[in-house]
């Protein structure tokens, strides 16, 4: 079962690569990247109704949203920064350049987030092995900036 959700995972992190190429070709038909990013977000929204659709996932009932807290609310917003920055980015550094610093961001946070258990991740404390393949991450985004 883990090595399917690592299949998975790695397989996302290629199709996020290809969509940031997308989207940042898609910024020379729409006008602004902010529409780039706009269309994308509108195309995943459909995908994701018609798949609940499918799938007939029943809709969640309105007072049981109200009730989560709302700092919740800020993952699709993050989601859309990301996705407004890297049209933005992407065809200034490159796709090898941005997502190296991408997951540079990515393993340091997520080394910070699991070492205290915040935002509902189990709590995995930061030891040795853990330190040195953060670093040995760092270390290869670095080698993958230079130019």
């Amino acid at each position: 079962m883990q090595i399917s959700y690592s299949l998975l995972a790695i397989t996302i992190g290629a199709g996020v690569a290809v969509q940031a190429g997308l989207n940042a070709q898609l910024r020379n038909y729409v006008g602004h990247p902010m529409f780039a990013a706009l269309v994308n977000f509108l195309v995943g929204t459909l995908c994701l109704i018609g798949l609940l659709l499918i799938l007939r996932v029943p809709w969640p009932a309105m007072y049981a949203m109200k009730q989560a807290p709302m700092w919740l609310w800020l993952g699709g917003m993050l989601g859309a920064l990301y996705v407004a920055s890297a049209v933005l980015i992407a065809p200034k550094l490159g796709a090898g350049v941005m997502f190296a610093l991408l997951i540079a961001g990515q393993v340091a946070m997520s080394l910070i987030l699991d070492h205290y258990g915040w935002v509902g991740f189990p709590r995995h404390p930061l030891g040795l092995w853990r330190m040195i393949g953060g670093a040995l991450l760092i270390i290869g985004v670095v080698l993958v900036v230079q130019n």
